[in-house]
């Protein structure tokens, strides 16, 4: 008989946070059997870096980016 799903959480909820995320990674790997989301994210991260290097990007100061992201959201 399986368990109710709010008692799973509950319980892996109580877990330490380095566990917590191991669990989150192996689960969110299962929904991406072939990790093309993952590797596709890696090699723009990489790209990006890479022309931020070169100078043909310039960077944005975190709390410009987080003023954006409060006026946007109104958060």
């Amino acid at each position: 008989m399986s368990r109710p799903m709010q008692n799973i959480e509950a319980e892996l909820l109580q877990l330490p946070t380095q566990r917590r995320a191991r669990l989150a990674q192996v689960l969110i790997g299962s929904l991406d059997r072939e990790g093309e989301i993952e590797e596709a994210w890696i090699a723009e991260a990489g790209k990006r870096y890479r022309d931020y290097k070169a100078g043909k990007l310039k960077g944005i100061p975190a709390n410009q980016v987080f003023k954006e992201i409060r006026q946007r959201y109104g958060k």
